[in-house]
């Protein structure tokens, strides 16, 4: 097993590679010189044969995450050798930046994106870069925190456009020139804020993931805040994507008169926030449908506010790709207290299921299920079943009865935490585990969250995280990794009771709308990238703090919505200025943030004293599901750690993010996990054909795609996630060229 490494070095900028042309205004343009100066422009050519490509984020519409390539195979997979490396230059040094971004590649041009968000093209048979253009470069900003993780390709005539977002902005930019193309928007921009029928202007919403194109039409999902504080509604709507208009909105928390609004309170679609598809989107093109699966609605892990079901939150929504109108849907969770969103786009396939091809429709979930679904009526092809669920014991709180469960395919994922599953990775490790685990409530599924501390497992990352599945639609088989993660959901009461000191303003609201991410004891977490504010007062200036405050940064959200008293209050707490004063800790609130009456500790992973998870491996394993029949084809871990390895223990597996490829050729592409590994699996037996080391953690789906004849897969090489260092790097592989391959 070839276990070369890819070299580090530290990101630099791109340096400038034969083929790239510099342009008067500092852009590049892809082409060899021919003759007497005269340019052969990659974009201008003929459209590539069918199936070189990656047209569309995660493969294409169907979000098949498949290729029909098959050049590398698993016989050949050990020869592969790394083709290029392209260095964007701005990752951060504090390791607190990544990159996610499932590039695409078009007519030997790769579209993605860089740490800072910016839109680059690059030759795909080369890594030269050809223009970048900087969303923020007229703000003089950046948003160097923030994720992409894909990007939309346009073309009709001559007019090429790359649409993608970053902050609250559509963009549409000329894929030639890399220039905003005028006519959209407003001069090339939209603020996906505006038409959401509530004013959002100074709330947090973006959209992380691409989403997706029918006709003329972009439908686009968002992310929105999922705190106790106020939270944008999650509708979903179609762009023209000629002009940047809406065309149509589908409300996602609905109006009086509409369907599914007597599953809430009467006038909680003036308030409610969430119910929002960050995911992305698979569409059917032929029956002109899209596929929209959406999250919990906001506050997460309280709904007191919202007692109901909650349509359309939690939902597979089958949508009128034309006009919006709702063909079908099935809710996953029934008024979510878990964080449970869909966490990645569902995958179209055809199946033969009881002797009958069906087109079908199948979506993994956190909780390490796949429901499928016939595409056309959502008649589930294996039975689901409603099962009684606990009861929850929190102030205003009613937890829906009971949630709805496949009977088959069985999970990819362990259900149930118990004695049994402590690690015994050493008996010190152990004996901490268990003292952590008796004082918290026994685990069970659809536990609800608690004061004492409820187990979340699959933790809040899956199961299946916003990677997704492939499906190899030849054969009606599913590839989905997993984590296998405990965390521990611990809930806090916002205010203060009868005979218990006060808190100081500033800290109330701290608690209610900052504690969530930093922690009640502000010292952040590291593996999110979420920095501490112990000792902030000695590397910001409170100035800095109110503009963070004000308009958010990265994954930040903003916090306009708080009164210059409330902002000021926050601020004087972390620099350890105020003092309790019960008179105005009581109505610290007011209308923003007083409807309710918790938050939680934070999103805490449960680990031994050492780092690692406090559940017995395996921590995060690969799967092959066969679609057909429900049944299991294999199941191995994915990822390992060398230091337990050399210890004796068996591959543990570890957490990880970013989706496999799945091709014809019989193999797998994936990076995702946190020993930065980049592997080949052979698709039919789960046997490792192929790894190497990254230059940085490879936490992103790969592209397959074929120039001059020559298969590629590239990865970005972004880290920055679970503790890993940061990086800048697309890295592409292929086998090694014969003569007489290329065009040269």
């Amino acid at each position: 097993m070839n276990r070369a490494a890819v070299p580090r070095s530290a990101s630099a900028p791109p340096a400038r590679r034969p083929g790239a042309k510099v342009l008067p205004d500092g852009r590049r343009r892809f082409g060899r010189t021919v003759g007497a100066g005269f340019a052969l422009v990659l974009w201008a050519t003929a459209a590539h044969p069918a199936g070189t490509d990656w047209p569309v984020f995660l493969g294409d519409g169907a979000s098949s995450q498949f290729s029909t390539l098959d050049q590398i195979n698993p016989d050949n997979a050990e020869q592969l050798e790394v083709a290029w490396i392209y260095r964007s230059g701005d990752g951060r040094e504090d390791n607190r930046s990544q990159i996610q971004c499932n590039p695409l590649v078009i007519d030997g041009v790769l579209y993605g994106t860089t740490p800072r968000l910016k839109l680059v093209a690059v030759d795909a048979a080369t890594g030269g870069e050809g223009w970048r253009f900087d969303p923020f470069a007229e703000e003089g900003g950046d948003s160097s925190l923030g994720v992409n993780r894909g990007v939309v390709f346009w073309r009709e005539g001559d007019d090429r456009r790359v649409l993608f977002t970053a902050g609250h902005h559509l963009f549409a930019v000329d894929a030639s020139s890399g220039r905003l193309v005028a006519g959209f928007g407003d001069g090339g921009r939209v603020d996906i804020r505006e038409g959401l029928g509530r004013d959002a202007s100074s709330l947090h919403v973006l959209s992380n993931t691409p989403g997706v194109v029918w006709r003329n039409l972009l439908i686009l999902g968002t992310r929105v805040s999922e705190g106790p504080g106020p939270s944008a509604p999650g509708h979903i709507r179609a762009y023209d994507v000629r002009t940047g208009k809406i065309a149509w909105t589908f409300r996602t928390i609905p109006r009086p008169g509409e369907f599914g609004y007597d599953t809430w309170p009467p006038d909680a679609w003036t308030y409610v926030g969430g119910a929002n598809c960050w995911t992305g989107m698979a569409v059917d093109e032929a029956r002109g449908l899209v596929f929209c699966p959406t999250g919990s609605a906001a506050f997460d892990f309280w709904g007191g506010d919202r007692i109901g079901a909650d349509l359309f939150a939690n939902c597979l929504l089958a949508l009128d790709a034309a006009t919006g109108e709702r063909r079908w849907h099935f809710q996953f969770v029934h008024h979510d207290l878990w964080d449970r969103d869909l966490p990645a786009p569902p995958n179209l396939l055809t199946v033969v299921h009881e002797g009958r091809r069906i087109d079908a429709v199948a979506q993994c979930t956190k909780s390490g299920h796949v429901f499928v679904f016939n595409r056309e009526t959502g008649e589930p092809l294996f039975p689901i079943e409603e099962r009684v669920v606990p009861p929850s014991d929190l102030q205003g709180e009613s937890a829906w009865p009971t949630q709805p469960l496949p009977l088959k395919p069985a999970p990819f994922a362990r259900q149930t935490f118990g004695y049994d599953t402590i690690t015994d990775r050493t008996p010190a490790a152990h004996r901490a585990v268990l003292e952590r685990f008796v004082k918290v409530r026994p685990h069970a599924p659809f536990m609800p969250p608690s004061a004492e501390g409820t187990l979340i497992f699959p933790g809040f990352d899956g199961g299946a995280e916003w990677g997704g599945a492939a499906v190899d639609p030849r054969k009606g088989i599913l590839y989905v990794n997993a984590n296998e993660m405990p965390w521990i959901l611990t809930m806090v009461e916002t205010r203060v009771k009868e005979g218990q000191v006060p808190m100081s303003s500033g800290q109330q609201i701290f608690n209610q709308i900052c504690a969530a991410c930093h922690g009640i004891n502000r010292q952040g977490d590291p593996t999110r990238t979420i920095p501490s504010l112990v000792g902030v007062e000695a590397r910001l200036k409170k100035s800095d703090v109110l503009a963070l405050l004000t308009t958010g940064k990265g994954v930040m959200p903003s916090f306009a919505f708080l009164t210059d008293w409330q902002k000021e209050s926050v601020i004087a707490f972390l620099f350890g200025e105020e003092k309790p004063d019960a008179a105005k800790a009581a109505n610290t609130g007011g209308d923003a943030l007083g409807r309710t009456p918790y938050t939680h500790t934070g999103y805490n992973r449960f680990f031994d004293p050492d780092g690692y998870p406090a559940v017995k491996p395996p921590w995060g394993t690969l799967n092959a599901i066969d679609l057909n029949t429900g049944e299991f084809v294999w199941r191995v871990p994915l990822g390992e750690l060398p230091e337990l390895t050399v210890q004796g223990m068996p591959v543990t597996g570890t957490e990880n993010y970013g989706g496999p490829v799945v091709t014809a050729g019989g193999v797998i592409f994936i990076g995702a996990t946190k020993d930065e590994m980049f592997r080949v699996i052979e698709a039919a037996t789960g046997r490792v054909c192929w790894q190497t080391r990254l230059p940085a953690g490879g936490y992103a789906t790969p592209s397959t795609y074929s120039v001059n004849g020559r298969q590629y897969v590239v990865i970005a090489c972004g880290g920055g996630k679970m503790g890993t260092p940061s990086g800048d790097a697309y890295v592409a592989f292929a086998l090694p060229e014969r003569r007489g391959d290329a065009d040269r």
